[in-house]
C-alpha cells in the first residue's frame, strides 16, 4: 500500500508573518488617519443630502483587516490588523478618540469571523467582498446601536440606510481593493514568503 503525504496548512504564526502583518497594519494607521481628514470634508455634502450617505465613505477605514489576512493567511490577521492600525490612528490624533479602537476591534473581528467560517483556506474575490462586507456590518452595528455610536439618534429607517451603506462600502472598497492589492503584490514577489505568493494566478471565484 503506498502512501500519500499530504502537506497542511500551517497557522502558527512565523516572525515574518508578525513583522510584516505590524507593517500593513502600522500603514493602514497613516491610512486610516488619512481617510478622516478625507472623510470629514467629503461627508459635508452627505449629511447635508442625508446623513446614512457616509456609510459609503466607511470601507477606507476596513482595508488593513482584508488585505492583512489576503496577504498573511494566518487566523487572527485581520483582527491583529485592524486593531493595531486603528491604534495607529489613535497615537498620531484620530478626531473619534479612543473610540477608535473598539471600531478597529470589531471591524477586524467581522472580517475575521468570515476568513473563519471558511477556514481560511478561502481567499478568492467572493471571500474578499463578504470579508470586506463583515467588517461593514459590524463598523454601522457599533456606530447605530452601541452608546458611543455617532448615529444612536437615527431613526430606526436611517439606522438600516446606514449600516447598509456601510456594508457595501467595506464590501467594494475594502474588500475588491484589498484582493486586487494582494494580487498586484504577488506579481512583483514581494509575497515569496506567503502563501499569497501565487495570489496573482488563483481562481477570481473558486
Amino acid at each position: 500500500m503506498t502512501t500519500v503525504n499530504v502537506k497542511k496548512a500551517s497557522y502558527n504564526w512565523r516572525v515574518v508573518d508578525i513583522v510584516v502583518a505590524a507593517l500593513i497594519a502600522i500603514a493602514g494607521g497613516v491610512i486610516f488617519w488619512a481617510w478622516s481628514q478625507g472623510a470629514a470634508l467629503v461627508s459635508i455634502p452627505m449629511n447635508a443630502t442625508y446623513p446614512p450617505l457616509t456609510g459609503l465613505i466607511a470601507g477606507g477605514w476596513m482595508i488593513p483587516a482584508v488585505l492583512g489576512m489576503l496577504i498573511i493567511r494566518k487566523p487572527g490577521a485581520a483582527l491583529f490588523c485592524e486593531a493595531v492600525a486603528a491604534t495607529g490612528e489613535l497615537i498620531m490624533g484620530s478626531q473619534y478618540g479612543t473610540t477608535v479602537l473598539i471600531s478597529g476591534v470589531l471591524q477586524g473581528l467581522g472580517a475575521e469571523l468570515i476568513f473563519a467560517a471558511f477556514r481560511y483556506k478561502k481567499f478568492n474575490l467572493p471571500t474578499a467582498l463578504l470579508a470586506g462586507a463583515g467588517a461593514g456590518l459590524f463598523c454601522g452595528l457599533n456606530d447605530s446601536f452601541l452608546p458611543w455610536g455617532w448615529n444612536i439618534a437615527y431613526e430606526a429607517i436611517d439606522k438600516l440606510a446606514y449600516i447598509t451603506f456601510t456594508t457595501i462600502s467595506g464590501a467594494i472598497i475594502a474588500g475588491a481593493l484589498s484582493w486586487v492589492a494582494t494580487r498586484g503584490l504577488a506579481k512583483t514577489g514581494v509575497l515569496s514568503s506567503f502563501a499569497s505568493r501565487k495570489a496573482a494566478s488563483e481562481p477570481v471565484f473558486n
